[in-house]
């Protein structure tokens, strides 16, 4: 008897353990191993400047009757989780280009004109993949649900001088969330809408790490502007990285040739002629600002600042 009912309080317990529900969230990233995003905010090398044209929805998802192109929410969510990754990198300058109309017209309110700064690389994405599942099991004393969303992202970046797509690649993300109930105790979880997130957040994880890489192993540029009796004014300033000390090379830039494979103009590699060393810099924003450098070895022919580039390697 004293068994029977020890057995008895056993089962209970672990019963009553079980009941309730159980929710897990788990984030899986396709297309090989992610590594963890890395907030790098004191970055001290030069940044680049890029800017995210579009994120348009390829997918049937959520194009009913009234759906708007222009303001589409998975489009506008890819948008935004992107710019907050490369913004969290700390390398480089984000330029709004997304809702430029919208600046714009907020501009001209108040009587003003909105600067478009020059992007260095131009982003271009589209959601190709987008859907969501729901499975289910349904045990003599249990039942489990999970939810599933999985998304596939595209992404072009675009080098603004040439024209040419310098890197192209597809992610695809997958996100989930479980829940159980044991003797009907506990309850199961309705539509989980931050699981969207996380699965567009997955497939867009690997490749800010290859737009980083392709973006940084290229030579950050600058140009003069003009020739003071003070120094020689150039292009980009704090914001982009340059600091009062900074050493830069000076290349002339190469001859212009046409390539018969493709039909492009293609600049040919040009010789460095001298380094500048930046003497102090001004402006409050990326639109705005500048560096003063004076020439430390070899030589800058006034006459023909157009014909110099500033490069960091």
């Amino acid at each position: 008897m004293k068994i029977s009912v020890i057995l008895g309080i056993a089962f209970v317990s672990l019963a009553l353990a079980g009941c309730g529900t159980t929710a897990k969230t788990t984030v899986n990233k396709v297309d090989g191993s992610l590594n963890q995003e890395t907030v790098v905010q004191d970055y001290q090398g030069l940044r680049r400047v890029v800017a995210i044209a579009r994120f348009s929805n390829e997918t049937e998802y959520a194009k009913g009757a009234f759906y708007d192109k222009e303001n589409d929410p998975i489009g506008k969510q890819a948008v935004d989780i992107l710019s907050a990754k490369l913004a969290a990198r700390g390398k480089f300058v984000l330029l709004e280009r997304a809702d430029a109309d919208k600046i714009q017209a907020e501009v001209e309110k108040h009587g003003g004109n909105a600067q478009k700064v020059p992007a260095d690389y131009l982003i271009i994405g589209s959601i190709t993949e987008y859907g969501r599942k729901t499975t289910g099991e349904v045990g003599f004393v249990s039942r489990s649900k999970k939810q599933i969303v999985e998304a596939g992202v595209n992404i072009r970046l675009v080098d603004v001088r040439t024209g040419q797509i310098i890197y192209s690649e597809e992610g695809h993300g997958e996100a989930e969330t479980e829940s159980s109930t044991t003797f009907g105790m506990g309850g199961v979880q309705g539509y989980d809408a931050t699981l969207s997130d996380k699965a567009i957040s997955a497939a867009i994880e690997k490749l800010v790490d290859n737009i980083e890489s392709t973006c940084m192993d290229r030579p950050w540029k600058s140009y003069f502007l003009s020739y003071e009796k003070d120094g020689i004014i150039i292009a980009g300033g704090e914001k982009q990285g340059l600091k009062t000390g900074s050493v830069l090379p000076v290349y002339e830039k190469g001859k212009q040739v046409k390539n018969p494979q493709t039909g492009m103009m293609i600049e040919l590699p040009g010789k460095q002629t001298a380094k500048v060393t930046v003497l102090s810099t001004g402006g409050l924003t990326v639109t705005d600002e500048y560096a003063i450098v004076e020439v430390t070895e070899g030589t800058v022919d006034p006459s023909k600042l157009s014909n110099y580039v500033i490069q960091d390697k």
